[in-house]
C-alpha cells in the first residue's frame, strides 16, 4: 500500500501543478492578451492534466484490485468423446 499511496501523491501533485499551469495560461489568454491560439494550449494542457490524474488513479485502483483478488480459477478440463 506505501507504493500506491506514492503514486497516488505524485500523480496528484504533478496533476495539480499541470491544472493550475493551465487555468493560469487559459486566463492570461482570455483576459489579459487575447491571443486565440494560447487559449487551445491552456485547454490541451488542461485535459492533460485530468488525462495524468485519471490515468495515474486507474493505475493504483488496478493494482489494489489485483493485489487483494484470489489468484488462480480452477478449470475443469473438458471431457472429448
Amino acid at each position: 500500500m506505501e507504493s500506491n499511496a506514492k503514486i497516488l501523491n505524485t500523480v496528484k501533485l504533478s496533476g495539480s501543478i499541470l491544472l493550475t499551469i493551465g487555468i493560469l495560461t487559459f486566463f492570461y489568454s482570455s483576459f489579459v492578451n487575447g491571443y486565440g491560439n494560447l487559449t487551445g494550449i491552456s485547454i490541451g494542457i488542461i485535459m492533460g492534466a485530468v488525462f495524468i490524474f485519471l490515468m495515474g488513479v486507474f493505475f493504483v485502483a488496478t493494482e489494489e484490485m489485483l493485489k487483494t483478488a484470489d489468484k488462480g480459477i480452477l478449470l475443469e478440463p473438458t471431457k472429448k468423446n
